[in-house]
């Protein structure tokens, strides 16, 4: 049974938002089975390209990613058929049952997601950080090999041979494709927990893709239940659903984004609220994942705007730069104490932020430094400096709400 067939458009867009959450899937489940990444990638974007030929006719199966697995899996067999492989792998594959739904796994000897084995696959300390971070987007994230090289100024070319490299050193390598186990799985932790902040920070970006996000929150829960003594993964955990939270809060009726203090509280999940404080409270340590869910918390737990603890905030990031010192902690500290303990001692650490160089060009240096100036009470120069910034963003929806800002100072 099929819905009415879409246009074109709409089929693209369905296409699309089916792709977002089955490609990681089809292609770490294909790499379990045929331990071949490229056949595996390329037999995703082949059932991606079939979907754009064939719903806009056809219309949108009830179950678009059973649907798009099932083509990825029958476009397997044809090629490992072809290959004349392994009896196995084919009987493997005619064993997928991919129009199911997928619960999450129960924790035992071995974790039977195959994208968080796949995660720490690409994580493997063998290869190189950049290529760890490559392997993620491209296989995980399903992020275009043009946009990945974008992204780390290197030509598409450039790129491609990286992610070739990267593959080949995993097969040389012999690096098995799961979960470590032992003394290897605390060691191997901390490049997955950066892999995972960073598909949630892919979905949660002004322009970014909410799917990502989502998918990050519920590996970080897999993870949690994988580690449950690691106090960084229940941190991780506990900042993914704070400000996972916020999410159908951050825009208003027309789409606009919406600052922190502007949002209507009503609307942010109590119930991820809840589950993140049962995270934090099994925290123990004080890492850097730690200190960021407690400053999420002062945010998540404030019944508004004007009792959020800010010096706690405050200190929290001071603790924070102390171990992970960065331009955008220092950053987000300068905002922090100016909140605080008033615009002068913010703008103060913001001069000495930007000493160092690492924020030139960032425009939301310029924005926040337009906050400061606001609350100072010198509007006009304030609403030049949001401007400033606009002029300056790369996403379109942060130019709007800076443009905004700047509006409302001086229309």
């Amino acid at each position: 049974m099929r819905t009415q067939a879409p246009a074109g458009a709409v089929a693209a867009d369905a296409v699309a938002a089916a792709g977002v959450e089955a490609y990681p899937r089809i292609v770490a489940t294909l790499i379990r089975v045929t331990g071949d990444w490229a056949l595996a990638e390329d037999c995703a974007q082949e059932a991606l390209a079939a979907a754009l030929e064939r719903w806009p006719g056809d219309g949108v199966p009830i179950n678009p990613g059973g649907w798009l697995m099932t083509v990825a899996r029958n476009r397997a067999i044809d090629v490992l058929r072809r290959a004349t492989v392994e009896r196995r792998k084919l009987h493997d594959l005619a064993l997928l049952t991919p129009a199911e739904a997928q619960p999450e796994p129960e924790v035992g000897e071995d974790v039977v997601d195959d994208r968080l084995r796949l995660i720490f696959t690409c994580c493997h300390p063998a290869l190189a950080i950049e290529a760890r971070v490559a392997l993620t987007l491209r296989t995980v994230c399903g992020v275009p090999t043009k946009d990945i090289a974008r992204l780390l100024l290197v030509s598409e070319s450039t790129m491609t041979r990286r992610l070739t490299r990267a593959r080949t050193r995993i097969a040389q390598a012999g690096i098995p494709y799961r979960v470590p186990g032992g003394p290897a799985l605390p060691e191997r932790l901390p490049g997955v927990l950066a892999v995972l902040y960073l598909l949630f920070t892919r979905g949660y970006v002004a322009d970014g893709e909410p799917a990502f996000a989502d998918e990050a929150v519920r590996l970080a829960r897999l993870l949690d239940r994988l580690m449950p003594e690691q106090s960084e993964v229940a941190a991780l955990l506990a900042l993914f659903l704070f400000q996972h939270s916020r999410a159908e809060a951050r825009r208003d009726a027309a789409g606009n984004l919406l600052i922190l203090e502007r949002q209507d509280r009503d609307r942010w999940d109590r119930g991820a609220i809840a589950e993140g404080l049962d995270a934090l409270s099994r925290v123990r340590h004080d890492g850097p994942y730690a200190w960021q869910a407690r400053i999420a918390a002062c945010h998540a737990t404030a019944p508004s705007a004007d009792a959020t603890d800010w010096p706690a905030i405050a200190r929290a990031y001071d603790a924070l730069i102390g171990i992970r010192p960065s331009p955008v902690i220092a950053l987000n500290r300068a905002v922090a104490h100016g909140y605080a303990y008033g615009p002068h001692a913010g703008l103060s650490l913001l001069d000495a932020a930007q000493a160092g160089g690492g924020l030139d060009g960032n425009p939301l240096a310029v924005a926040v430094r337009a906050d400061l100036v606001a609350r100072q009470g010198d509007r006009l120069r304030s609403a030049a400096l949001f401007r400033e910034a606009a002029a300056a963003v790369g996403s379109t929806a942060e130019r709007r709400a800076l443009l905004d800002r700047a509006h409302e100072l001086a229309p």
